[in-house]
């Protein structure tokens, strides 16, 4: 089967190794699409020493539809010809690969594979193109809950890459009623207009201003402020901590989910005078997956607009290096089949 190897900074060995074969209670995958994750590129682009969990000289990717080819003698939950998402944190049998679970391999044995843990079922409304953003999807609709969002309320969203879409996607079927998408690039920025979200480029337009119009105002400990319940951070600077910490309503909630190595200093006093909170989100867990399948039910078409480049397995770096480009690439697919 083909593999793709990570060897370090700016080196994939792009190879082939024996395809697996099923135990008892093992199912084997053929991966249909992969996506290629921000994780993928900072590995590609910095080595290990970006933080992000993908091991050397080892299979990668984490993002994918598949189909089963094959199941072991005792399985029941899966048939052959089934298409499947595989949980990245289970579906190895070793959490620590979660980040190395092999999408960019054409095939994945998923040991004592059950329904709903290691595996889940894609119904069929949802196309590959779509169900390949399956697992970013449960990255950014974890961050989205996490602010306990309520119908009705206002979101901001920093970062319009794949998790923070998936982010704003998930808060409207929460029942946010205004959303609003921050970020620097015009390309991307452009997508979630066609989905429907109100945007900002910061580097253009004075943000202040363009929330103030957008959501109105609401009391804070510093007088009016844009009227924003939630906060969303999928981008990790400290301008948008702080700016919460400044500008932030009463009651309002702050979730990160960007990846923010610096430290913080944190005003507890004024965090408790305002009633507001501070959230981290890290991963998903088994009912998002289940809360992004109804979503995908139902905005397929929508969702496939944030896929826009797709390349063949042999083109596996050219895909990376494509997707390190916010400024001309959204979510980047790798294609075995369709």
């Amino acid at each position: 089967m083909k593999t793709a190897l990570y060897e370090g900074k700016h080196n994939i060995k792009m190879t082939t190794q024996p395809i697996p074969e099923c135990g008892p209670n093992d199912v084997l995958i053929k991966n249909l699409r992969a996506g290629i994750c921000g994780s993928d590129v900072a590995v590609y682009e910095h080595g290990l020493a970006s933080g992000h969990k993908i091991k050397l000289d080892h299979p990668f990717g984490h993002e994918m539809i598949s189909v089963v080819a094959a199941v072991g003698k005792n399985v029941t939950d899966f048939k052959v010809g089934q298409r499947v998402y595989p949980y990245p944190l289970l579906a190895s049998g070793d959490p620590s690969n979660a980040g190395s679970l092999g999408g960019f391999s054409e095939y994945l044995l998923v040991p004592n594979a059950h329904l709903n843990r290691e595996l889940y079922l894609v119904p069929d409304s949802i196309s590959n193109r779509t169900g390949a953003l399956i697992e970013p999807f449960t990255v950014g609709t974890h961050a989205a809950y996490q602010a306990h969002p309520q119908p009705g309320e206002n979101a901001i969203v920093y970062g319009a890459g794949t998790i923070g879409i998936a982010a704003a996607t998930a808060l409207r079927h929460a029942g946010c009623q205004k959303i609003m998408l921050v970020d620097l690039s015009d390309y991307r920025l452009s997508i979630a207009r066609q989905m429907g979200f109100a945007t900002c480029n910061s580097s253009e337009t004075d943000l202040e201003a363009a929330c103030t119009e957008f959501f109105g105002l609401a009391p804070s400990l510093n007088g009016q402020v844009p009227a924003i319940d939630i906060t969303i951070d999928a981008v990790g600077a400290a301008e948008i901590f702080d700016r919460f910490m400044a500008k932030g309503p009463i009651d309002s909630r702050y979730v990160i989910v960007g990846v923010a190595k610096q430290a913080r200093q944190v005003d507890l006093l004024s965090l408790t005078y305002s009633s507001r909170a501070i959230i981290g989100s890290g991963g998903y867990r088994p009912k998002d997956v289940q809360i992004v399948l109804d979503i995908m039910q139902h905005n397929n078409d929508l969702i496939e607009k944030m896929v826009t480049h797709e390349f063949a397995w042999e083109d596996l770096e050219k895909g990376i290096q494509t997707a390190a480009d916010p400024q001309h690439a959204l979510n980047v697919q790798i294609v075995y089949q369709d």
